[in-house]
């Protein structure tokens, strides 16, 4: 049996970026397995905060950052695809500021 932890994650998806950034940001949001749509105006995947496994999102000032109660494997999986994803549709390369993404 896995074990859910939480996991955090924070990307160069800045809460600045056009409209026409973040219009394509939810086109990879809706792509992603696990999607569920929006509650309250956060996107969420696979389940809700009270449920064992899910992801939700939000935009901080700090980036676009994901939060998850899920496995690791499952987690390193899901993220690397958005990053994946997103780089394709966003026009540059998605990744977490501390590894150099700017």
């Amino acid at each position: 049996m896995s074990i859910s932890n939480a996991q955090q994650c924070n990307l160069n998806i800045w809460y600045d970026l056009p409209s026409e950034v973040w219009d394509r940001v939810t086109n990879v949001y809706e792509c992603m397995p696990g999607w569920l749509g929006y509650t309250n105006g956060i996107p969420f995947w696979f389940g809700h905060e009270e449920d064992d496994v899910f992801i939700m999102a939000s935009v901080e000032p700090s980036g676009l950052s994901f939060f998850a109660q899920m496995n690791h494997d499952d987690w390193h999986t899901w993220i690397e695809r958005f990053k994946v994803e997103a780089t394709k549709i966003v026009g540059f390369d998605v990744g977490e500021p501390e590894d150099g993404f700017i």
